[in-house]
């Protein structure tokens, strides 16, 4: 019965991942194009999320910062999720809900990308750094699931939503992950040209 069950976990995952396919493609081409401009226009991505998407954040920044499957010049990102000095003094003193939101405000400028990551799309302290995003002219790309949640409300005409179609957390953190790899590859094929693997 376990063995069936474990066997059912990669099932399940494997059939979202063919079922968004079609949906996420676009949204994902359109995040590539923003993050190109930001990043050939001399800008910067800032990533932030809770919990795994606090994961993702970091995974995402050291992809770009280091490399994904090719040597490349460093690109400019930061996970806001990492500092801990950052986000206990922040929290301590302005509330939870302002320790991405902060980090925003001070490191952000116009033209640079918040790479938002929710899995419900409703995380307060997530939802607080995209309004500090709009406030600095800044382009987010929102990682969702679940629907959208309070993200879809939040979000300008300019950015991006890549909204995983499930209500399962771990499910959609799976999904998460391929769309950051998908990025890093497209991202990689734009700057580097085709690679013979």
């Amino acid at each position: 019965m376990l063995e069936q069950r474990i066997q059912q976990q990669f099932f399940d995952s494997a059939d979202l991942k063919y079922a968004a396919a079609d949906a996420l493609t676009r949204p994902i081409t359109e995040a590539v194009n923003s993050l190109l401009g930001c990043i050939t226009a001399g800008g910067k991505v800032l990533a932030c999320g809770n919990g795994g998407s606090a994961a993702e954040a970091q995974r995402v920044a050291s992809l770009l910062v280091g490399r994904f499957e090719r040597e490349r010049p460093g690109l400019a990102a930061m996970s806001l999720s990492s500092d801990t000095s950052v986000l206990t003094g922040v929290g301590r003193d302005q509330g939870l809900d302002q320790i991405f939101a902060r980090q925003v405000l001070a490191l952000g400028h116009p033209g640079d990308v918040l790479l938002a990551l929710s899995t419900t799309g409703s995380a307060a302290n997530v939802l607080a750094a995209v309004e500090a995003a709009h406030e600095k002219e800044m382009t987010v790309i929102a990682l969702t699931g679940q629907g959208g949640g309070q993200m879809n409300q939040t979000l300008a005409e300019t950015d991006v939503h890549i909204c995983v179609p499930h209500q399962r957390s771990a499910r959609i953190l799976e999904v998460h992950l391929l769309v950051i790899h998908c990025i890093c590859d497209a991202m990689d094929l734009q700057l580097l040209g085709e690679h013979d693997q």
